[in-house]
């Protein structure tokens, strides 16, 4: 169990300056210099931004990035871009019914926007609120379409639904991925702002029902309880996929796309759960009882409970089983490089070791759960998640992983994107991958600070606002 120092806010707040001022010279060169042509930068080779065709799942956070770095900075060049390129180039994820990726695109874009104006950050505009809003009911609606059901297994852990399903993966209609927890936060504010998806004969789907469905189904069967017969069943443990039988809706077998194992840990995906949890635990607990339940059909407190042993499983997994000693995490933590990395969790992790590659990323998504989480929880029993988050980003904000080097585009180095694919950049003379950022990575530590900030001063910051 990691022991971790007591980092306070007012420490971290200067960090985050820091960060935001490396954001407006960084982002507003990426833009510069990127060829629209190219499709979507994913993540840096050398230090410079690069695309890697698979889904356009990153073209939101490029355009987040400015976005979150006006809010804390009040940088005028960074709204505009945020602003114009969201306009440009965004419409089409909006309606592109073939991806699971939507909440990613979409609430860092359109959602962000969307808050900034709620806030009073930009000037109130009630037909841009509105195109605003289209934007994210549609996307939402969409999002929704990709639904599978699966058999029903009575359980806690999916709060004894009587039907579940879930929105699938682009692997196809049998396949459950843990990265759409996530993203499943579209569906949510689409209901919260009054839409639904109507199908034939004007038959309708209740958006928040899928949503919390989705989690239901991913509790049972991506996430691990440490209550089956199952020979890996570790508490808090996730798998990236979980296969079910389309003939029938039966769960069939557990796989991976991105990790080493369907029995191992990739950490990026555990991460994924942690935030993807804690967030909805956030937005639920704003929502009426009697309204939550006449959308759903199942009791609000039964859910809350299955999410929140979800939030705290994965989370305690991380923290006792997943990350070294300073709370960053290797990209998987089965992976078989480790063993000669000797006892790797009694000391910091090592992103120039020669045997497996730290992945940044996945401790930013984390930190930044970890910190929801433990404020939901309160001052007891989220003190440990909440203490853990701050140390962590404290260590993210600073050398070997704050990229301070003018001629890196990147902002959090040592990402790592598909390691069985053998897609990360490796330097000459080096073995494993290292020194190199993302999209997804530089978004969620800036969303990271920007959470840091706006709790320091007291303030929300949540994606339904």
């Amino acid at each position: 169990m990691n022991d971790f120092p007591a980092i306070s806010l007012s420490t971290l707040v200067p960090r985050t300056g820091k960060l935001f001022d490396l954001a407006i010279t960084k982002t507003l060169d990426l833009d510069r210099t990127w060829p629209s042509d190219r499709g979507t930068p994913v993540f840096t080779v050398a230090g410079r931004y690069a695309s890697r065709g698979w889904t356009e799942w990153t073209q939101g956070f490029q355009y987040g990035c400015a976005l979150l770095a006006f809010d804390a900075t009040g940088d005028a060049r960074l709204l505009e871009l945020g602003r114009s390129r969201t306009l440009e180039h965004m419409t089409s994820h909006l309606t592109h019914a073939g991806v699971h990726d939507h909440g990613f695109n979409t609430i860092s874009t359109y959602g962000q926007l969307r808050r900034l104006m709620r806030e009073g950050r930009i000037d109130e505009n009630t037909w841009e609120m509105r195109y605003y809003e289209l934007a994210i009911k549609t996307s939402g609606a969409v999002q929704a379409m990709r639904w599978a059901g699966t058999a029903p297994v009575a359980s806690a852990h999916s709060a004894q639904a009587l039907a579940l399903g879930y929105i699938y993966s682009f692997n196809g209609p049998q396949s459950l991925f843990v990265d759409t927890i996530r993203t499943t936060r579209v569906l949510g504010l689409a209901w919260l702002l009054g839409h639904k998806l109507m199908h034939e004969n004007d038959r309708s789907a209740d958006l928040l029902k899928r949503s919390v469905l989705h989690g239901l189904t991913t509790n049972q069967y991506i996430v691990f309880h440490g209550d089956s017969s199952h020979a890996y069943d570790v508490r808090g443990r996730t798998s990236h996929e979980a296969i079910f039988n389309r003939n029938d809706g039966a769960f069939r077998c557990r796989s991976t796309q991105q990790g080493y194992s369907p029995f191992s840990t990739w950490t990026r995906g555990l991460a994924w759960a942690m935030l993807g949890y804690a967030e909805e635990l956030e937005f639920f607990k704003t929502t009426d009882p009697a309204r939550f339940k006449e959308a759903v059909t199942i009791e609000k407190a039964d859910v809350l409970r299955a999410f929140e042993s979800a939030a705290r499983s994965t989370a305690d997994h991380y923290l006792d089983d997943a990350s070294a000693a300073d709370g960053i995490t290797y990209w998987d933590d089965g992976a078989p490089g480790l063993a000669n990395l000797g006892d790797w969790r009694s000391r910091p992790a090592d992103p120039y070791n020669d045997h497996e590659p730290v992945d940044a990323s996945a401790s930013a998504i984390a930190a930044q759960a970890l910190l929801r989480l433990g404020r939901y929880l309160g001052d007891g029993a989220g003190q440990r998640y909440t203490r853990a988050g701050l140390s962590i980003a404290h260590t993210l904000m600073d050398a070997p992983y704050l990229s301070t080097d003018p001629g890196h585009q990147g902002l959090l180095l040592h990402s790592i994107y598909h390691r069985p694919n053998n897609w990360d950049y490796i330097a000459p003379g080096r073995k494993t991958p290292s020194g190199e950022s993302s999209l997804w990575g530089d978004y969620h530590l800036l969303e990271l600070a920007l959470l840091i900030r706006k709790i320091a001063a007291g303030q929300d910051y949540a994606f339904y606002l």
